[in-house]
C-alpha cells in the first residue's frame, strides 16, 4: 500500500494512512462531524441530554494518537462518550444496544496494513428496543461525510454543552454472555419439557475441542479466548499480545495464515479460528492446517441456524454480490432465498432488517446474526461453527466438504480515483449482454451470472467487477465450479476491459 494514499470516504467511514492522510486533525474534524450530526439528529424536541457515543478501538500499535483526537471531536460536538478501550468491532455494536447509546465509533482499518487507521460508525435506532445497532445505510453515510467536507465540524458546542466521558471495563464480558445465550436460545425448539436435549454450549463442552485462535495482536484476543474458554475449549492462542504490531499480514487470507496453518498441524487442534485485526471477520483453518477461508465462515454459520434453530419455511437470508453461492446452495436446503445487496456491511443490513433474516453477512468471513448483533462478529462465527462441530459430530473439513464446491479467484487493479473503474464496469456489462444465458446486475459495478457451456467445464458461474469502498483499487472476483474456470472468467472480464 502506498504511503501517498489518500483518504478513503464510504460507507465504511474514513480510511487512510496514519501520519499521512489520516492525521489526529482528519481524525478530530471527522469525529465531530458525525457528532454534531448526532446532536442535531437529537434535537430539540427529542431530549436535553447529549448523545451518548460509545467509543472503541482496534488497538492497532499508534492508535493512541487517533483516539484522543477522535473523543476530543466527539466531546467538543456536544457528545457523552463512553470509552470501551481495545475492543472489537461487533462489540461496540452489542454495547451500543445494551448502553441504549445512540451511536459508536470505532477506530479501525479493519484487514489494511499496519500503517493504516480509519473511523468507522454504528448506529442505534433511536426508537427500537430489540438489536438494531448497526453501519449506517448509504444516505447517512453521505450525510455524514458532506457534513465533515463542508467543514460541519467546526460547529463545536458551547462551554456548558460539551461532553463528558467515562470508561466500561464490562464489554467483552456482555458480548460472551450474549453469544452463549444466543446459542442455548437456537436449540431450544429441539428438546421437550419431560425430555429436555443438552443445550448446544453442554454439547460444545462435551466435545472438548481443542481450538487455535489467532488473534493477530488486534481486539479479538481477549473476548475469542474468554469465550472458547466458557464454551469448554482448550486454547492455544496466537496474536495474543498487546503490542498492536500484527504478526502476519493481517488481512485473513490463505498466504497470510501460512504460519498459522503449520501451528495449528502441529497442535492436533480440531480446527483454528483466525481473526482480522478488528475481529469482525472469521476464517477458518481445519485440523491439519488446510484453508477452508472466508466463504465457507457464512455458509457454515447459515447451516447452523437453519438446521439447529430456524424452522421458517419462508425465510430470506442476505449477502453481497461478491459472496460465493454456497450461501444458496445451503439455502435451498431449506426452502429458504438469499437475496444479493452491494457491497457493504450496511447494504446486507438493511436487507435482513426488511426481510427479518436469521442470519446474513459477507464472504470475506463476516457473519452478522442479528440473535447477537447487525455487526460482522467472529464470536457468534465461532460458536455456530463448534455448535455444528458438536450435533454432528462431524470435523470442519468433512462439513466443508458437504458443500457443493467452489473457486473463487480475485485480483486486484491499482485506481487513481473510485470514479476510475466507471469504464471497466460498462465495457464488462456490455460485453456480456449479448451472451445467451447472462443475468447482469448493476447495483455494485456489474455482476455477471452465467451458465458455462460445455467446453468451459459446465456448471454456474458469476463474475463481479467493481470499485472498493475501502481502497484505492478496483475487484474483479469470480467464481466457478473451478479455479481454472473461474480465472477464465477473470481473463475475458479483462479482455472485455482493454
Amino acid at each position: 500500500m502506498s504511503g501517498t494514499a489518500p483518504l478513503m470516504l464510504g460507507v465504511s467511514g474514513c480510511r487512510g494512512i496514519v501520519g499521512a492522510s489520516l492525521t489526529p486533525t482528519v481524525a478530530a474534524e471527522f469525529a465531530g462531524s458525525f457528532g454534531g450530526w448526532l446532536v442535531e439528529r437529537r434535537g430539540s424536541g427529542r431530549s436535553d441530554a447529549k448523545p451518548t457515543v460509545v467509543l472503541a478501538a482496534d488497538g492497532r500499535a499508534g492508535y493512541h494518537a487517533i483516539h484522543a483526537a477522535a473523543l476530543a471531536g466527539l466531546l467538543a460536538a456536544g457528545c457523552d462518550v463512553i470509552d470501551l478501550g481495545v475492543a472489537m468491532t461487533p462489540t461496540a455494536g452489542v454495547m451500543i444496544d445494551h448502553l441504549r447509546a445512540d451511536a459508536g465509533v470505532v477506530l479501525t482499518a479493519s484487514h489494511n496494513p499496519q500503517q493504516w487507521n480509519g473511523l468507522k460508525f454504528l448506529l442505534r435506532d433511536p426508537d427500537a428496543t430489540t438489536t438494531s445497532a448497526a453501519a449506517p445505510d448509504a444516505a447517512t453515510a453521505a450525510a455524514i461525510i458532506d457534513r465533515y467536507k463542508s467543514g460541519g465540524a467546526r460547529t463545536l458546542a458551547p462551554w456548558n454543552r460539551l461532553g463528558s466521558v467515562r470508561h466500561d471495563h464490562t464489554a467483552h464480558a456482555v458480548h460472551v454472555g450474549l453469544v452463549l445465550r444466543a446459542i442455548d436460545a437456537l436449540g431450544q425448539h429441539a428438546g421437550t419439557d419431560t425430555n429436555p436435549r443438552p443445550t448446544l454450549t453442554d454439547r460444545i463442552r462435551a466435545a472438548n475441542f481443542t481450538v487455535v485462535v489467532d488473534s493477530v495482536n488486534g481486539a479479538g484476543r481477549h473476548p475469542a479466548r474468554l469465550l472458547l474458554e466458557r464454551l469448554g475449549c482448550r486454547v492455544i492462542a496466537l496474536g495474543d499480545d498487546d503490542t498492536g504490531l500484527f504478526w502476519h499480514t493481517p488481512e485473513p487470507t490463505r498466504d497470510n495464515l501460512a504460519p498459522v496453518a503449520t501451528r495449528a498441524a502441529e497442535a492436533r487442534a480440531a480446527l483454528a479460528f483466525c481473526q482480522d485485526p478488528d475481529a469482525d471477520r472469521l476464517a477458518l483453518l481445519a485440523a491439519d492446517g488446510s484453508y477452508i477461508g472466508e466463504e465457507y465462515t457464512l455458509a457454515l454459520a447459515a447451516r447452523a441456524v437453519l438446521e439447529l434453530g430456524h424452522n421458517s419455511n419462508a425465510t430470506t437470508l442476505a449477502a453481497n454480490l461478491s459472496t460465493s453461492r454456497m450461501i444458496d446452495d445451503i439455502a435451498a436446503r431449506h426452502a429458504a432465498r438469499v437475496a444479493r445487496t452491494p457491497v457493504g456491511e450496511a447494504n446486507v443490513v438493511s436487507a435482513m432488517k426488511a426481510a427479518a433474516s436469521p442470519i446474513g453477512g459477507e464472504g470475506n468471513g463476516g457473519v452478522i446474526w442479528p440473535a447477537v448483533t447487525y455487526v460482522r462478529d467472529s464470536l457468534g462465527a465461532m460458536a455456530l461453527t463448534l455448535a455444528l462441530m458438536a450435533t454432528t459430530g462431524q470435523p470442519i473439513a468433512d462439513l466443508a466438504a458437504e458443500i457443493p464446491a467452489y473457486a473463487i479467484e480475485k485480483r486486484k487493479v491499482d485506481l487513481p480515483s473510485k470514479d476510475a473503474a466507471r469504464p471497466a464496469v460498462d465495457a464488462v456489462a456490455r460485453h456480456y449482454k449479448a451472451h445467451p444465458t447472462a443475468r447482469i446486475d448493476t447495483q455494485d459495478g456489474v455482476r455477471v451470472d452465467l451458465a458455462l457451456d460445455a467446453a468451459q467445464g459446465g456448471g454456474q458461474a458469476w463474475v463481479h467487477v467493481r470499485a472498493s469502498n475501502t481502497e484505492p483499487i478496483m475487484r474483479l472476483i469470480a467464481e466457478a465450479p473451478t479455479a481454472a474456470a473461474a480465472r477464465a472468467l477473470l481473463d475475458d472480464a479483462a479482455r472485455a476491459i482493454g
